[in-house]
């Protein structure tokens, strides 16, 4: 099994006795964006693995593409069948890696297949194309740089609470993929951690009815709730980077824990400071309350 010629003719000299694996992008919504270059990858391999064979063989179909040879490979099997496509690498064969829509392994699988074909020796080559981040940071109007991709959130509470946590006094543009049904819930967990931020809800993205909702994270009556399957979210960094100090702030929360709970008290406060998230607040109530008992 050898590398096809059509490939081979447009790419780096790389040793001829082993094979290649391309990471071929695919449209996020419009057919029209599967570039020329990807068809002729994709129909000169010897083999494509898909994300869903399904998807695939439903975008051959509407583009009239021939492909070849597919074979499953996503989360759940990857570890099961690298061995197979890694022999099959290694005797000469030209392998392309998609993913249902976008970039792959971009919060998709891959990962470890492209690793052990670089500790191989296998050429990896990226055959670039849409990715669902990229293209809505791209016409959000939200700051772009430095931007931080977060992939799909944690389903619980807890784990996103952490994560948006660890990014709370990061100066960085956040984007993430999430469905329907947690957008809500992940909107308010956001807007608790990080402020009332910038926020983008980008759905559609591509297709004829495209939309891009501009809102502040809090306004929960700014984005839609008839959506369909998942969205790409944007949230823009801190509006002010002056932070502040904490002697401030944790007068200001002993006034308002008097007459409020404690986790509403660091709620009324996140809207009077700088650079403080409510759960950060919260914690330092807690701990300041913790030092007088101890004295």
């Amino acid at each position: 099994m050898s590398t096809n010629s059509a490939t081979q003719n447009l790419l780096p000299d790389f040793p001829n006795d082993r094979g290649r694996l391309f990471i071929v992008a695919t449209p996020i919504g419009n057919r029209e964006d599967f570039s020329p270059r990807a068809r002729r990858i994709v129909e000169s391999c010897d083999l494509v693995l898909a994300e869903d064979t399904r998807r695939l063989l439903a975008l051959a179909r509407d583009l009239d593409l021939h492909v070849p040879k597919v074979m499953s490979f996503h989360d759940h099997n990857e570890e099961e069948k690298e061995p197979e496509v890694l022999a099959m690498l290694r005797k000469g064969a030209s392998v392309a890696l998609v993913s249902d829509a976008g970039t792959p392994l971009v919060a998709d699988p891959g990962f470890r297949l492209v690793r052990s074909c670089r500790k191989a020796g296998i050429a990896v080559h990226p055959i670039p194309g849409p990715s669902a981040p990229v293209t809505a940071l791209s016409a959000a109007g939200i700051a772009p740089l430095p931007y931080t991709f977060l992939g799909f959130l944690p389903r619980d509470r807890a784990g996103r609470v952490r994560l948006f946590s660890s990014f709370a006094h990061v100066p960085t543009t956040l984007i993430f993929f999430e469905r329907k049904d947690r957008l809500a819930a992940s909107l308010a967990d956001a807007h608790e951690i990080l402020g009332a931020r910038e926020a983008a809800v980008c759905r559609e993205l591509t297709k004829i009815h495209e939309e891009f909702c501009l809102f502040t994270l809090g306004d929960t009556d700014s984005y839609p709730r008839d959506l369909l399957g998942e969205v790409t979210v944007i949230l823009g960094p801190a509006r002010e980077r002056q932070v502040t100090p904490k002697e401030e702030v944790l007068a200001l929360v002993r006034e308002k824990a008097r007459e409020a709970k404690p986790r509403q008290a660091a709620k009324q406060v996140q809207e009077m400071v700088q650079g403080w998230n409510a759960r950060d607040i919260y914690d330092l109530l807690l701990g300041d309350r913790g030092m007088d008992r101890q004295q």
